[in-house]
């Protein structure tokens, strides 16, 4: 019978979250942020409607990417914020009662099955962009209520049927 040493579990676990996070960190200082997002956000804000970013990342590497973020939406909730991410549709409800929006009237927009799972498990509509690694078929399958290329596509079609 082997004995399991906690201390030493909680060593390996310190140490894996640390790799875990300096990994991240380095990504962040390698990405960017779509040169969309910026022009998308302010033109949502101007038409009134409030929005939430909400991801599995940390705090201090989306402001790497996306130092700003304040100036260009309502809410933000990085995996620091909330006992448990996304898919648990709780990381999304917190945001919108962050923002003052109700699952009825909110979208969830994400590049991943895992964000459209978490919009359905929310009871909010989806929509899934494949600017990320999923395909069009894979936010199809998902259960995406509405899929484009990009989030400058969607714009374009939520405006078309008057969502915008």
């Amino acid at each position: 019978m082997s004995r399991v040493n906690p201390e030493a579990c909680g060593d390996f676990q310190k140490s894996a979250h640390a790799l875990i996070l300096d990994m991240e960190l380095e990504a962040a200082r390698r990405g960017r942020l779509f040169a969309f997002s910026r022009t998308i956000l302010e033109e949502l804000k101007r038409a009134g409607i409030q929005t939430a970013i909400i991801t599995r990342n940390c705090e201090q590497a989306v402001r790497i990417v996306f130092p700003d973020l304040e100036d260009h939406c309502c809410g933000f909730l990085s995996r620091d914020h909330v006992p448990q991410v996304k898919p648990d549709p709780d990381h999304l409800l917190r945001a919108l009662r962050l923002i003052a929006v109700e699952p009825g009237s909110a979208l969830m927009v994400g590049d991943h099955p895992i964000d459209i799972q978490t919009g359905i498990r929310a009871g909010v509509m989806t929509a899934g962009v494949c600017s990320g690694n999923a395909s069009h078929k894979d936010l199809v399958e998902s259960g995406a209520h509405w899929t484009a290329r990009d989030c400058c596509q969607l714009v374009m079609e939520l405006k078309s049927l008057d969502l915008i």
